[in-house]
């Protein structure tokens, strides 16, 4: 590598292409190819509509060639070809491409058919009426800009967007190793979905999918079944067939025809005739007598097929379907940008990203006005003092050459900012100024300065206010869906053909999931050594195991205080010594983020709520409807203070009572109606006081007249099962009482359950081994008491979870 100094620099040149390629595809993901969640345009796109808003190239204007158009995008914001500019341009202002136009082009701007447009210095364009509103507010501060390629003008990062442009005008684009193909959508289904989620934040993917039907092409076209829309909204990635809309009609002589009207989107009209005709030809379709495209001159399409006397109009159609593009399949890859990151996204994420960054803008928005709305009452109050000394001030300016500024201010105690607009005004106009006319400009500002306030302190005022802005948008750009989506033949939910079955699920140390047969496990005598449960690395071990059905939705609580969620037949099965597959692969877990709490549901029914409790004490107790929304990619349960995780979830009617016991021994017993409901993200309130660095390891709820016994596990394979009666109501919030004595012969305790006689207990140890045994073999002893021997750890192995088999599930076995 030769420097300016004459010096070479030796490198490896493996490692100086793997550099350099790196930065080139890092490049080629942000500055090209993908779109921004936030306004869904790539830089280009962005630039063009920010060139013309520059340059006044409004809808109320005359249209200006597009060759001016391009030269300044060239020119200011993008050192890239002409071609890559105008290309994108001409994209902008076919409504063929875009579901919502946001150039309005005038001249040739190409066709279905696949016609190029004219040279860019025919044709000319100016913004649509609805891309002004992509930029509305971007003058008053709601995004950041950044400097031009050249760092002589700034550009912005993002537009303020009142349009969520993302899904309404899909984009696709292919970057290094990735490409995005979001599909358009209806502008009206996906502001009654925006609008859906501020109103109710627990709305579920299928509730969304009740405002947002799918894709909606500007070539119509029919969708066939649900099933890739849901795919694609549930997970980012799905496969939906298109079908072009096509008629049957009767003619004379005892004839049909087929008559297509619309045609599945990106399809080539032309190149679509002419593959009709050459399998016509070839004689691969039969009947066909004669083909005419009677599209006219607005890019109606009209293909009529006309076919022979004994031809069957429907066995026709059948075949083009099959070997012609008239159906074809669009791959949706929801790939975006978020915070400069390519993420793959949910339905769900696509609109609360959008939500967010109108949430930023218009707290943007108003910081700015208020910031003005405060500067100009600054020089009011000014103006005031001076229509009080009103022949003080004048004479103070006429007697003053260069001091004026200065005797203001010492005077009338006022600032440099209102004496300088004292000074601004001519001295006619400073005399001729009317107390009233400044007293109302006041008094106006002032109750304008209080709405902006409320606004920046209310989060509900600033979801009404981007409700009330897309409901404007939906009056003045909704329109009806013009892709029909009909149910696919044979079209079935992958559910029914799942067995409902219990089953057993191990997670590990490190991350780990496998679903097993609930019978893999039979039950041993009390003392028993276990067998191997699950293959894990030498320094892994099982940390969690728990049951439920196939047809569960298994919530999965973190650590961090995230909910996630799977469908129980979701988790790969796999043999009783396989290692099993990484949850990480299954669940969007962040970087130190590990799965405490599970909880299988069969349906989120009113009246239910998950009780959370953390490690530092505090007890949370929220209704099971407000999870319902939860998602693969997580959802916040809970808020956690800092050093604080969350330890157990448990699902309860709301008037059971509450046990959280410490690793120390202690525990205590509350009424769980001490602990009113909270809203999703609450912190929680105080559960137990601990003391000496105690933490609370397990927590239970007790249904009234429970004759079960509380059964707890410590580290060294002690346990024992103490009578409920034992632990008396107390108030939340108090150190407890002795439910364990903790000697270093019993370590300590690492699990507590509910249990009854007829409950069979697994312990799983950090060496992988497990031992089930049956409840009823425990001894039931007082509470200060070290219990007896469970399960033998001579090997140093510990014991770090435990988990009750049901009676029910027990009979599930035989």
């Amino acid at each position: 590598m030769d420097r300016p100094d004459g010096k070479i620099i030796e490198r490896d040149i493996e490692k100086e292409m793997r550099t350099a390629y790196i930065d080139y595809a890092m490049s080629v993901i942000v500055q090209r190819a993908l779109p921004d969640v936030r306004d869904g345009f790539k830089p280009v796109h962005r630039r063009i509509l920010y060139a013309m808003h520059e340059d006044g190239i409004t809808p109320d204007k005359p249209y200006r060639k597009c060759a001016n158009t391009v030269g300044s995008v060239l020119g200011r914001y993008h050192p890239h070809g002409d071609s890559s500019v105008y290309d994108a341009m001409v994209r902008m202002a076919q409504d063929f491409s875009l579901r919502y136009m946001m150039i309005d082009g005038h001249g040739n701007f190409g066709s279905i058919d696949g016609d190029g447009a004219a040279a860019m210095r025919y044709t000319e364009a100016r913004m649509s009426k609805i891309s002004e509103y992509m930029l509305t507010d971007i003058e008053k501060n709601t995004v950041d800009f950044m400097p031009n390629y050249d760092e002589r003008l700034q550009e912005p990062t993002v537009l303020p967007a009142r349009i969520p442009n993302l899904l309404v005008n899909g984009s696709s684009g292919i970057a290094v190793g990735m490409a995005t193909n979001i599909p358009p959508h209806n502008l009206t289904e996906v502001i009654n979905g925006i609008i859906r989620i501020i109103d109710e934040d627990n709305v579920t993917d299928e509730q969304l999918m009740e405002e947002i039907k799918g894709p909606d092409f500007p070539t119509e076209g029919i969708i066939l079944g649900r099933e890739g829309i849901r795919e694609a909204y549930k997970t980012g990635r799905g496969k939906i067939t298109v079908r072009a809309e096509a008629e049957i009609e009767e003619m004379s002589g005892n004839k049909q025809r087929i008559i297509v009207t619309s045609l599945p989107y990106q399809v080539n009209k032309a190149k679509l005739i002419e593959n009709i005709s050459k399998l016509v030809r070839e004689k691969r379709i039969e009947g066909i007598s004669d083909l005419r495209d009677e599209s006219d001159r607005n890019d109606r399409v009209r293909i009529v097929i006309e076919l022979k006397r004994d031809a069957n109009a429907q066995v026709v159609l059948n075949q083009l379907y099959k070997n012609t593009q008239m159906q074809d399949t669009f791959g949706i890859i929801m790939l975006a940008l978020v915070d400069g990151e390519p993420k793959i996204l949910t339905l769900r994420q696509c609109l609360d990203y959008y939500i967010d960054h109108r949430k930023t803008v218009i707290l943007r928005r108003t910081q700015f006005e208020l910031d003005k709305a405060l500067a100009r009452a600054h020089i009011l109050e000014g103006l005031k003092i001076a229509l009080d000394n009103i022949d003080e001030v004048i004479n103070i300016i006429r007697s003053s050459y260069d001091d004026a500024k200065e005797k203001l201010m010492d005077r009338f105690g006022l600032t440099d900012i209102q004496a300088q607009a004292i000074l601004d005004m001519r001295l006619k106009t400073l005399s001729g100024l009317q107390r009233e006319k400044i007293e109302e400009e006041y008094q106006s500002l002032m109750e304008l300065i209080a709405h902006l306030r409320d606004i920046l302190n209310s989060e509900k005022l600033v979801f009404d206010i981007i409700k009330e802005e897309l409901i404007e948008i939906k009056e003045k750009f909704g329109d009806e869906r013009k892709t029909k989506i009909k149910a696919a033949e044979g079209e079935f939910d992958v559910e029914d053909l799942i067995k409902e079955e219990q089953c057993v699920v191990a997670l590990t140390h490190f991350g780990y999931i496998k679903r097993m047969p609930i019978d893999t496990y039979k039950s041993q005598r009390r003392g028993g050594k276990g067998i191997t449960g699950i293959a894990t690395r030498e320094e892994d071990f099982v940390k969690q195991i728990f049951t439920a059905s196939t047809h569960d939705t298994i919530l999965f609580f973190s650590n961090k205080g995230k909910l996630y969620r799977l469908r129980g037949y979701e988790i790969p099965e796999a043999g009783r010594t396989a290692k099993g597959t990484a949850i990480v692969n299954l669940l969007s877990l962040d970087n130190g983020e590990k799965i405490s709490a599970v909880i299988p549901i069969q349906n989120f029914a009113e009246g239910k709520y998950l009780l959370m409790a953390t490690k530092n004490g505090l007890i949370k107790k929220t209704a099971l409807t407000e999870y319902n929304s939860a998602r693969k990619t997580g959802l916040q349960a809970i808020t956690l203070k800092e050093n604080d995780e969350l330890i157990r979830v448990r699902l309860t009617d709301g008037e059971d009572n509450v046990v959280l016991v410490t690793e120390n021994g202690m525990c205590i017993t509350f009424d769980e109606k001490d602990v009113r409901p909270m809203g999703r993200t609450a912190q929680g309130v105080m559960g137990i006081r601990l003391k000496d660095q105690d933490v609370v390891i397990g927590m239970e709820s007790i249904i009234s007249g429970s004759k079960e016994t509380l059964l707890a596990i410590t580290e060294n394979g002690f346990g024992k099962r103490t009578e409920l009666d034992e632990y008396r109501v107390q108030n939340r919030g108090g150190s407890g009482v002795i439910t364990y004595k903790i000697t270093p012969k019993t370590g300590k305790i690492v699990g507590v359950k509910l249990t009854n006689d007829d409950n069979d207990v697994m312990l799983i140890t950090d060496n992988g081994n497990i031992i089930r045994m049956k409840v009823n073999e425990i001894s039931v002893l007082g509470r200060a008491t070290q219990g007896v021997t469970l399960m033998r750890t001579n090997d140093g192995s510990k014991v770090v979870s435990i988990e009750t088999i049901d009676p029910e599930e027990k009979e599930e076995e035989e």
